[in-house]
């Protein structure tokens, strides 16, 4: 069964953000906002949506 996919899109800036959250950016290929990745909804990318939620919005791919 496939994992569902989702759209990732950067909203905020991480100039005052912890080094974490600005790596967690890097690693899910969001460099500037506005920026959008399609990622697939497993465990690792669920958990880097959590740590840096307040910085992106998320919705489900068609």
């Amino acid at each position: 069964m496939a994992n569902k996919k989702v759209i990732i899109t950067r909203t905020r800036s991480s100039i005052a953000a912890i080094h974490s959250h600005r790596e967690t950016l890097r690693s899910l290929g969001l460099r500037k906002i506005g920026d959008s990745v399609t990622r697939e909804l497993d465990d690792v990318t669920q958990g880097m949506i959590r740590t840096v939620a307040h910085m992106v919005t998320v919705e489900e791919a068609k």
